[in-house]
């Protein structure tokens, strides 16, 4: 009989040995979604690939369904813990009368349920903050460096030009030791960063750890216990200060550089998704959904990885992975145009029959009117909320003038700008039917002048009008649909005259054909990019039901190499604690 590579059967012993799938190491932890086995490197790896980031890793304990043993109580050595006091937060057994009048719960019940709560948290460690911690730390460790070569010379000429001051000497050495005090302080500061940045990796790294623990001895108490005490100190912001020096000094006199030198905070420190993110070859497709009562797919809105809003001229229609509606919106106005988004706090913002703009709580209980329009000249048309400021920017259309505009309106609903005119003051729009914003604030409409042709117009955040883009430069044209942009600010842009979808950068220059006709698509229509896999949604109009989900962006090969040499030269020792 053939034997799978990944287990180890010897006649001497009864046991079979699970091995990594990837590397036949030793195996710690098991992928539901794929499924398969891994060792620590490997499973690092693979919730960092964008490819499997949205898998479900567990350790072995989880995969068999680990049930810890029973416990005995500290205060009663006779008795064993069986309910878990949800106030205090401490397992308690039958004896510990003073929590009888508190609300208890099953300790393994306890213990399951604060396993599930902190499994997104222990998702965001591993996919993104252990991701992203390390190119935190090269610009710190560059910033050392930076420190140490603009200030060296700076340094020298003040000294240099102290001894020519004979009579204020004293003075000068006694002002050159206190001031020049603020380059080690700059130094001082980048190497707190640094050695701050190296302690919080290694405090994620046991968090996780902790959480996971591969020995088959884990005290579900013990677990409970840490989390209580640990989790609040655990912070997943991904930036820290980041300092900066001016570039040039009076140098008149030793006096002057001194007075001149300055350390100033300049916002955070951010990593930039260049650093962290490329293009692929090309797209490719990561999954086909075939959806039950939808019939096109003109516009999608993403509220998780696995969950979207779809409109296909008809309904509202919430969807996950398997295609299967989970709730559905009658009353609104969603033909051939992006009349719908979510918010930060996943409630579903659409425009209604009425023309007003309604919002549907998260549970889907609750629909209240977010903007009522009293304007009877003007039809909002499209709406998109905007992740960076909190504004619904909206597209509207008077169907007497054939012209459009676009409206901003901040979290409570109060107009603050109105984008309609170009800089030499002819209308900007015709029929604003998507919009979106890219990364730096531009704002980005699929603008349809008629039935065969248009153009995706783009202003920046005031209101001025950058370009519009009018279609390949081959002159073929554009009839522009869905829009939406990706985490390296491209421009994505559904065209019904070729049936592509067009990349285009920031600033108008076409790039290429992202998709075509061949690949699964009929005319593509309904675009949206989720910026947490960095996976595109697309649905199409002739395509019936069918919704494509796309990879065309993947992380830079360097940081998901678990033996990446480091900045100082140093590799990832094979000692490092497993996450």
């Amino acid at each position: 009989m053939t034997q799978s590579p990944h287990i180890m059967d010897t006649a001497s012993s009864p046991y079979r040995v699970h091995l990594c799938f990837k590397c036949s190491g030793g195996t710690e932890y098991y992928c539901v979604s794929c499924p398969c086995d891994l060792c620590p490197q490997c499973k690092e790896n693979h919730v960092k690939d964008l490819q499997t980031i949205d898998h479900d890793v567990v350790s072995h304990r989880d995969k068999i369904n680990y049930i810890p043993t029973q416990e005995i109580c500290v205060r009663h050595p006779s008795h064993v813990y069986k309910k878990y006091c949800e106030p205090c937060q401490v397992p308690v057994c039958f004896h510990c009368r003073k929590h009888r009048t508190h609300r208890q719960l099953d300790v393994k019940t306890a213990y399951k349920t604060k396993r599930q709560q902190h499994r997104g948290t222990i998702h965001t460690i591993r996919s993104e903050a252990l991701f992203y911690r390390p190119v935190l730390l090269t610009g710190i460790k560059a910033d050392v460096k930076t420190c140490h070569t603009e200030f060296s010379p700076l340094q020298s000429e003040m000294l240099t030009k102290a001894q020519t001051l004979k009579d204020l000497i004293d003075y000068v050495v006694y002002d050159l030791l206190n001031n020049v005090l603020c380059y080690f302080d700059f130094k001082h500061r980048c190497k707190k960063q640094k050695i701050e940045m190296i302690r919080h990796i290694i405090r994620l790294r046991r968090y996780e750890h902790r959480y996971v623990q591969p020995a088959f001895t884990f005290s579900a108490l013990q677990f409970l216990s840490f989390t209580k005490t640990a989790l609040p100190q655990i912070h997943l912001t991904l930036h820290t200060s980041q300092l900066s020096m001016t570039e040039s000094l009076n140098k008149e006199d030793v006096m002057e550089s001194l007075s001149a030198i300055q350390i100033t905070e300049r916002g955070n420190r951010r990593v930039g998704n260049q650093c962290l993110l490329k293009l692929t070859s090309g797209a490719e497709l990561h999954q086909s959904l075939t959806l039950t009562g939808v019939d096109y797919c003109y516009h999608i809105s993403c509220v998780t990885s696995d969950r979207v809003w779809v409109s296909d001229g008809s309904y509202l229609t919430l969807t996950d992975t398997t295609g299967v509606p989970l709730h559905r919106v009658k009353d609104s106005d969603n033909d051939y145009i992006g009349s719908h988004t979510v918010n930060s706090e996943s409630e579903l913002i659409y425009i209604d029959w009425n023309s007003n703009i309604n919002k549907l709580s998260k549970d889907m209980k609750t629909t209240t009117t977010f903007i009522d329009t009293t304007d009877s000249t003007w039809d909002p048309v499209c709406v998109y909320w905007s992740p960076s400021t909190g504004d619904l920017l909206v597209g509207m259309h008077n169907d007497r003038t054939e012209t459009g505009k676009v409206t901003r309106y901040n979290q409570s609903g109060q107009l603050t700008q109105t984008i309609q005119y170009h800089n030499t003051g002819r209308g900007l729009y015709g029929d604003p039917i998507y919009i979106t914003e890219n990364n730096n604030g531009d704002v980005v409409v699929s603008d349809k002048i008629d039935y065969v042709s248009g153009a995706v117009v783009v202003t920046e955040r005031g209101g001025r009008h950058r370009f519009s883009y009018t279609g390949h430069p081959s002159g073929s044209g554009l009839w522009p649909h869905g829009i939406c942009t990706d985490a390296l600010s491209h421009i994505l842009v559904g065209d019904g005259k070729t049936k592509t979808v067009q990349m285009i950068n920031k600033d108008g220059r076409f790039l290429s054909y992202l998709l075509t006709k061949s690949q699964e698509m009929g005319k593509p229509w309904g675009l949206r990019y989720d910026v947490n896999t960095h996976r595109l949604w697309v649905g199409s109009e002739y395509n019936n039901k069918k919704v494509c989900v796309y990879r065309y962006i993947t992380r830079q090969d360097a940081l998901t190499d678990e033996n990446r040499p480091r900045p100082d030269g140093d590799t990832m020792s094979s000692s490092t604690p497993a996450v």
